[in-house]
């Protein structure tokens, strides 16, 4: 990346501009806010463990530490399929209760990193489909594609961490 390149990316950014990681689930592209986007991993079959939600497919160990991880296809009620090579876990830090946690998404693929403006999001229409319009940030086109915005701290917080916060904290 050349110094102007840089400088038109960091203007771009200061302008209100974020960065989002894209990824499919599916054939729709979603993406979260990179900043909350800790690393992506190759899929790996997590440690079941008992009485959770059935999106929750288990743990891994991620440098000693226990993250749990969530199917996103069954947390959106969409059809399962078989993970192919390109299923990735990604590893996002969330909010809860005043405090980071770690939680891992299985995706079908990553896709792009974007830069979005906030006035490229628009809001998302009610629509009643199986995603709640609650998790979706906004949706931004970009390069004639409709990519949907996750608000993934209500995402992940709402049923994965407020029930399980009561038993760890």
């Amino acid at each position: 990346m050349n110094t102007t390149s840089a400088k038109n990316t960091l203007q771009e950014l200061d302008s209100g501009a974020s960065q989002y990681l894209t990824f499919f689930l599916a054939s729709e592209e979603y993406g979260v806010n990179i900043l909350k986007v800790k690393e992506i991993r190759g899929w790996e079959q997590p440690t079941l463990l008992p009485n959770t939600a059935d999106y929750v497919l288990g743990v891994i160990n991620l440098r000693g530490m226990v993250v749990p991880v969530m199917d996103l296809r069954k947390r959106f009620g969409m059809a399962q399929i078989e993970l192919g090579k390109s299923a990735v876990i990604v590893v996002v830090n969330v909010a809860h209760s005043g405090k980071g946690r770690t939680i891992g998404m299985v995706v079908d693929a990553v896709s792009e990193v974007y830069n979005i403006s906030d006035e490229m999001i628009m809001p998302s229409p009610d629509l009643g489909g199986t995603i709640s319009d609650e998790y979706v940030k906004g949706l931004a086109t970009l390069q004639d594609k409709m990519v949907i915005l996750l608000d993934i701290d209500y995402l992940v917080n709402d049923g994965m961490l407020k029930d399980a916060g009561n038993q760890q904290e």
